[in-house]
């Protein structure tokens, strides 16, 4: 599965990350790279809850609307990839 996200970095904080797909998924980062694991590692706990609890998976919105959302104008897009994920 493949996720947007969006990276925010303010001047004197690390690079915070948020998922649009997942309502109340974030993650940060002190670098890049680092918001980049970090926001995979949210992502799949954030979907194990979801699956624990019972509720669907949010099927995914076109990072083009994601774009016009004044919350994300100024961050870097990117996309990561999880697993499919499977109810256990």
């Amino acid at each position: 599965m493949k996720f947007n996200i969006v990276i925010h970095k303010d001047p004197e904080s690390d690079y915070g990350v948020t998922v649009p797909d997942l309502p109340g998924c974030f993650s940060a980062g002190s670098s890049v790279e680092e918001a980049l694991c970090m926001a995979k590692e949210a992502i799949e706990l954030h979907l194990d809850g979801m699956m624990r609890d019972g509720e669907a998976i949010p099927s995914a919105i076109p990072v083009e609307r994601h774009r016009r959302n004044p919350l994300y104008r100024d961050g870097m897009w990117a996309v990561v990839e999880v697993n499919d994920y499977n109810p256990s």
